[in-house]
């Protein structure tokens, strides 16, 4: 990366509004990273982070109104299960309010719609849906007892990139044993913080007239700087096929990314392409199974890929 580039990145983080509890957000990494080590010796224990989730962009400091991302966080829950399932520890850094693991099986408002007053002071799981709440309960609890499952929401584009450094900086000493999962939808463009009004923006005032600023490129500092050894994975989603492997061939080699998984809005559910330097694979759902993602060979894939990757790194 030239200098210039390097400055936009010192620049964003300078002028972001700091991040609430950094400290403890990073024992809880240690802690994470460590668990069930007496020694303390982490070699070998492949960790990942997962962006899941859309990043807003607050138009006011004291926030009434943003711009967001779509994104329902569908992704990046379903591939912590399939992750967790194949041994991995995940950190999965999330959207407040989107898609979590174990969860997606259950309605969207699952308080309401699982439980039912047995009597005037209890209540009690609905016949219903008493196998897809106990499953949840008990596939969540034995990721987080096991130490595979670390949670770690976020809202604001500043708070992401913060964590996301953070994070980077944390599981640096894995090296190739690290990989990051960047399902998340990141914003694009932000308001910078200092430049912003304090109060909400009153529509008494006329049309409303804002500059934004474009988003510093973090995908390659991330690779080349944060955690040069990590096994990197990146998402490219486009409502137009007919550009979307050629964006995706464009950021694998912009960001050198070690995958690219490009997917179309329509079709994101069914089928997706992973981009590499060998080529491309087409992954699609198993569509003999109703209840099937295209997540699970998707990290099966992904597995496998970074195994190569641990063996010799240099690929």
């Amino acid at each position: 990366m030239d200098s210039a580039a390097f400055h936009e990145i010192d620049s964003f983080f300078e002028s972001a509004p700091p991040l609430k509890d950094s400290a403890k957000i990073t024992d809880k990494l240690n802690q994470f990273i460590q668990f069930d080590s007496p020694s303390g010796e982490v070699k070998g224990r492949r960790v990942v982070c997962v962006t899941s989730g859309g990043t807003t962009v607050p138009l006011e400091q004291r926030c009434v109104r943003y711009i967001d991302n779509f994104s329902s966080g569908n992704r990046g829950a379903a591939s912590t299960e399939y992750f967790i399932k194949a041994g991995y520890k995940v950190i999965f850094l999330y959207r407040r309010g989107t898609c979590q693991p174990y969860c997606r099986s259950l309605p969207e408002d699952p308080l309401l719609e699982c439980f039912e007053l047995a009597d005037d002071f209890n209540f009690q799981v609905r016949e219903s849906h008493s196998e897809a709440v106990k499953g949840a309960i008990r596939d969540h609890h034995a990721a987080v007892a096991d130490g595979l499952l670390l949670k770690l929401p976020f809202a604001t584009i500043f708070e992401y990139l913060q964590m996301l450094k953070i994070i980077a900086s944390a599981i640096r000493t894995l090296g190739p044993h690290a990989m990051f999962y960047l399902a998340a939808a990141v914003s694009d463009f932000y308001v910078p913080w200092k430049s912003m009004v304090e109060h909400k923006i009153q529509s008494a005032s006329g049309p409303l007239d804002m500059r934004l600023m474009q988003v510093p490129k973090m995908l390659s500092v991330l690779r080349t700087e944060w955690t040069p050894k990590a096994f990197c994975i990146s998402f490219k989603l486009e409502t137009d096929s007919k550009i979307l492997l050629e964006k995706a061939i464009m950021a694998l080699k912009k960001y050198k990314m070690h995958a690219v998984v490009a997917n179309e809005l329509l079709t994101r559910k069914e089928v997706v392409t992973v981009v590499t330097d060998n080529g491309n694979i087409s992954v699609h759902r198993d569509k003999t199974w109703a209840g099937s993602d295209v997540e699970d060979p998707l990290i099966e894939l992904l597995v496998n890929r970074h195994s190569t990757h641990i063996k010799d790194p240099s690929t």
